[in-house]
């Protein structure tokens, strides 16, 4: 094996910034000056390498890795920020800075990435401000927002509802199953100095709605949500095992970056041919445990992306992970941090420390946008694993292969149509504020309804868990104002 060509993880730091005084290059600054010092020391001014995972709290830094560079009076020649703060942009980079020490591209790669949302909400006028609701306002078409389709608030639940039909599961059989993971999440956040929220959390109290604890787009409660609303960074540094030997690293610090395997689904929701589970997600997992010649049964560690409940859902169908073991290192979204695109850095940092511990693989899945990117990599402390040369993650042609054709999305219809998808959306007082149906016609176009929040009798079809309303058909109307509307 060529140990110049073999890429480590040789430092890994992280910060929560509760004083809310530091901005996202001074947290990703700090989260590489932690890192460096994981790491041994003398890292940063050596690098060939600055990748910045892009961030949304201070929106005057366009690009934030040159900033960031200059904070620590670095000079690496490549030097760039993801073009999006997409949640597999970190696992991607790893990747990236991998393939660069094996392909002889580079001797030391930094990888950095922070969000400051507490202090912009903070600061913004009048105290209010959704940076993530905002930024994915500017990218939705007029169309969508009409039937509140913005946020991945607003998304994550088309698929939740979609694939607790598909996979033949009640209300309460698929409430269970997210309530058992977010305790399991909650339990390891408990234990992790680097999680924001620390207190370990029952199923019960997941399930309850309470103030605390109140709607958000059913069937989620706040606790099964990402949890923005922190000042955290987190930061990885990839080098050659030559590098490190020469450093004077203790092998027992070292963990290998094995292979990694990324897809995608198209940007828009509807333009999916389904919306019940995600062929990018399933190609990405299966590959990367390929690619690298591991089963599930050799994973000590995974961390499976927590966004919402049913993205570890469908994570764990896809490799058969059993429900009661741990899906996270690091605490999830609503425990650990929701950091925006910078979650899965927290996560490589957690499952670094917890390798150099006991174990020996893991696996690490991220997912970004509206469930449409989707990256996988294994790490591991197996030099093998790190010893197969440059690699392509992209597995496109295979999740590809598999793809139905999207249905026809018509703009107003009437006549029959038979539900497929759904959501409530609530205000902060736990009120209905109005719903969205995707609906299907019997020629099999796509269309999108209305529900408002006057129509108590379809809410309450809609959220108490008496009948599968998926699959259930209805009649369609347009109204006056060109809005679709689903009736029993």
């Amino acid at each position: 094996m060529d140990e110049n060509k073999i890429p480590v993880i040789v430092g890994v730091g992280q910060i929560n910034d509760r004083d809310e005084q530091l901005n996202a290059v001074e947290l990703m600054a700090a989260a590489l000056r932690n890192a460096d010092d994981d790491g041994g020391g003398c890292w940063l001014n050596r690098a060939d390498a600055l990748d910045v995972v892009a961030q949304l709290s201070v929106p005057e830094f366009a690009d934030a890795s040159a900033p960031l560079a200059q904070i620590l009076n670095i000079a690496p020649r490549h030097c760039a920020q993801t073009r999006y703060p997409m949640g597999d942009s970190p696992v991607a980079l790893l990747n990236q800075a991998a393939n660069r020490i094996a392909a002889g591209e580079a001797e030391i790669c930094l990888v950095a990435g922070g969000e400051a949302l507490r202090t912009a909400a903070k600061r913004a006028v009048g105290g209010k401000h959704d940076a993530v609701r905002e930024s994915a306002a500017r990218a939705t078409r007029e169309g969508r927002a009409r039937y509140g389709i913005v946020a991945p608030t607003d998304v994550y639940p088309l698929y939740e509802n979609a694939t607790r039909a598909a996979w033949g599961q009640t209300l309460a059989q698929a409430q269970r199953e997210s309530a058992e993971i977010w305790a399991g999440l909650s339990r390891v956040a408990a234990q992790n100095p680097n999680a924001w929220l620390r207190t370990p959390l029952t199923p019960e109290q997941i399930l309850d709605v309470s103030p605390g604890n109140r709607p958000i787009a059913f069937p989620y409660t706040k606790l099964m949500v990402a949890n923005a609303s922190v000042n955290q960074g987190a930061a990885f540094i990839v080098t050659s095992l030559a590098k490190a030997k020469a450093a004077g690293v203790a092998e027992t610090q070292l963990i290998y970056v094995g292979r990694g395997a990324a897809a995608r689904e198209p940007g828009d929701v509807l333009a999916r041919g389904r919306i019940d589970r995600s062929l990018s997600l399933e190609a990405s997992l299966r590959s990367a445990l390929q690619f690298n010649r591991l089963t599930v049964g050799d994973l000590d560690f995974t961390e499976l992306y927590s966004c919402f409940p049913v993205m570890p859902k469908m994570a764990r169908r896809a490799i058969d992970w059993p429900l009661d073991k741990s899906m996270t290192v690091f605490g999830g979204l609503t425990f650990g941090g929701g950091p925006v695109g910078n979650y899965m850095s927290h996560a490589i940092a957690s499952m670094t420390d917890a390798l150099r511990t006991s174990g020996r693989h893991g696996l690490l899945f991220g997912n970004g946008g509206f469930a449409t990117t989707s990256h996988a990599i294994v790490i591991s402390r197996d030099p093998v694993i790190a010893a197969q040369g440059t690699h392509d993650p992209s597995v496109q042609a295979e999740a590809d292969a598999q793809r139905e054709p999207a249905p026809a999305l018509l703009e107003t219809y009437t006549g029959e149509a038979k539900l497929f998808t759904y959501t409530v959306f609530y205000d902060r007082d736990g009120a209905p504020k109005s719903g969205v149906i995707v609906a299907h016609t019997p020629r099999g176009e796509r269309v999108l309804c209305y529900v408002a929040r006057e129509d108590a009798e379809l809410i309450t079809f809609l959220t108490d868990g008496a009948r599968e309303p998926v699959g259930v058909s209805g009649q369609v109307s347009t109204d006056a104002d060109g809005i679709n509307h689903w009736r029993l």
